[in-house]
């Protein structure tokens, strides 16, 4: 890809992990486990409280990648194999992080993406609030998978063929 690309892709990146982080903080600074989870039984309570822990740790991440983007452009000389292993790993580590939460509170039904609907299926029917963030991220990083789909494998096979370890 070239460099100019690569640059480009670099700064919409970092713009739409700005967007899921401040999702994601506003979210996370007016919801706890008590207001989430207010008179439900102790299957629900352990719903809610995996639930925040993967948004805690997709924000952290998503924090870690914008920030390194931001690196990679802001240096006076924009060096094409940094940027283009930081878009890897935000791919390998946001995107997968946002599809295939660690306590899979949520998972991704493929089959929905292509009828109009939702394609995100909760494991336990949530409070609306946990919908409604849920959906509007899914939004940013689905575009981001369709942004960088191309690290998932081409960069990794490009990298192989040039002798490195990735």
């Amino acid at each position: 890809m070239p460099a100019d690309q690569t640059k480009l892709l670099c700064e919409s990146t970092k713009m739409q992990l700005k967007n899921a982080i401040q999702l994601l903080e506003g979210f996370l600074n007016n919801h706890s486990l008590p207001s989430l989870n207010v008179d439900q039984d102790e299957a629900m309570k352990d719903f809610y409280k995996d639930f925040l822990t993967d948004l805690r740790h997709l924000l952290v991440f998503s924090e870690v990648y914008y920030e390194k983007l931001g690196v990679s452009l802001r240096r006076p000389v924009f060096n094409e194999e940094t940027a283009e292993k930081v878009l890897y790993e935000t791919y390998h580590k946001c995107i997968n992080l946002f599809y295939y939460p660690k306590n899979e509170c949520y998972s991704e039904e493929g089959r929905y993406a292509y009828t109009g609907q939702d394609a995100i299926r909760f494991r336990k029917k949530p409070v609306r609030a946990v919908r409604d963030i849920t959906m509007e991220i899914s939004k940013i990083y689905e575009q981001l998978r369709e942004n960088l789909t191309y690290y998932e494998n081409d960069y990794v096979n490009q990298r192989r063929l040039q002798g490195e370890k990735v």
